[in-house]
């Protein structure tokens, strides 16, 4: 009989991702996706939902009843989880031992899932950034986040961040104001129709912050020959760096960056590599090992071992 595998969980806007692995090996993994997220509401993350769909989905990757073994560890990572993840708390680790005879389990934060898939258990700064935009930071006796407030109340630097000033130097070009873009303008009308009908495209889904993040790509196609949409970046690229300074460990040590939304390429990797070594000359930037589907199996594959050194946190890492 093979040795027990622990299985790792990530949950965001995008759907459901499972990844069965060996504890030491997080690297070779066996994985399932659903594309339905799981549901959210005003009272947080909808545990019953998530069992719903992660059940047949690990009973799949574990293998026939004959052959089944309980994982040795499972870890859930969602994004939300820190704010909107009581009824996870609560509901969770019950379910999967009842449903799945797991004993160590792990519930996490998205960007603790992030961190851990880019730096492992070493201490540093990692920025996770696609439609949104968080920092989390630890030096291993606590954890520090930056932002991660939502497109409403921060997220500075992210996709959606960047879409909505794309889109607010579009319209400025439309009204003739000053600081509009005529290019980002005729992206704009490209994109979602005519400049005018603009509000009634944006406003009224509930997709909103994809929506406004769908066209962060055009304002980086623009950069290069359009000094606002070049201009909009190097803004990006300042508060992301200065969410990397806020939590890095004082002593320093190495950043990572994740996410979709350094997929840009240049015309934002260029300004973020000055701000960060203007920002945090002290830490050195390093590529990451993995995104936060891996993550959650180096988490499983530490608490299976006995080797958890990230700290533990009520909400944004955990242990029940």
């Amino acid at each position: 009989m093979t040795a027990r595998r622990v299985l790792g969980v990530d949950s965001g806007g995008s759907g459901l991702r499972l990844a069965l692995a060996d504890p030491d090996d997080p690297g070779r993994a066996t994985t399932a996706v659903s594309r339905t997220p799981v549901r959210t509401s005003a009272a947080g993350i909808d545990a019953a939902d998530m069992m719903a769909q992660l059940l047949p989905m690990a009973r799949a990757l574990l293998g026939d009843d004959a052959e089944r073994q309980a994982p040795a560890a499972v870890v859930v990572g969602a994004a939300g989880m820190a704010t909107l993840g009581a009824d996870l708390r609560a509901e969770l680790p019950g379910a999967m031992r009842r449903e799945l005879g797991v004993d160590r389990i792990a519930l996490a934060a998205d960007g603790v899932t992030a961190y851990a898939g880019a730096l492992g258990q070493r201490p540093g700064a990692v920025v996770a950034a696609g439609t949104g935009m968080i920092a989390l930071g630890t030096d291993l006796d606590g954890w520090r986040r930056a932002d991660g407030w939502g497109h409403l109340l921060g997220d500075c630097g992210g996709g959606a961040w960047i879409g909505r000033a794309g889109l607010d130097a579009a319209m400025r070009a439309y009204d003739g104001r000053g600081g509009g873009s005529k290019a980002l303008l005729a992206l704009a009308e490209e994109r979602f129709g005519p400049a005018g009908d603009l509000p009634g495209q944006i406003y009224p889904r509930t997709d909103r912050p994809a929506a406004l993040a769908s066209f962060a790509p055009d304002v980086a196609a623009c950069a290069a020959d359009d000094p606002v949409a070049a201009g909009i970046l190097r803004a990006a690229a300042r508060h992301i760096a200065e969410a990397a300074a806020a939590v890095c460990p004082a002593q320093g040590g190495e950043v990572a960056l994740t996410g979709g939304l350094f997929k840009m390429g240049d015309p934002l990797l260029g300004p973020l590599g000055e701000e960060l070594a203007a920002q945090l000359p002290q830490a050195t930037v390093v590529p990451a090992a993995g995104d936060p589907l891996h993550g959650s199996l180096v988490i499983a594959g530490a608490l299976a071992t006995d080797g958890l050194r990230l700290p533990i946190d009520g909400r944004l890492l955990h242990v029940p």
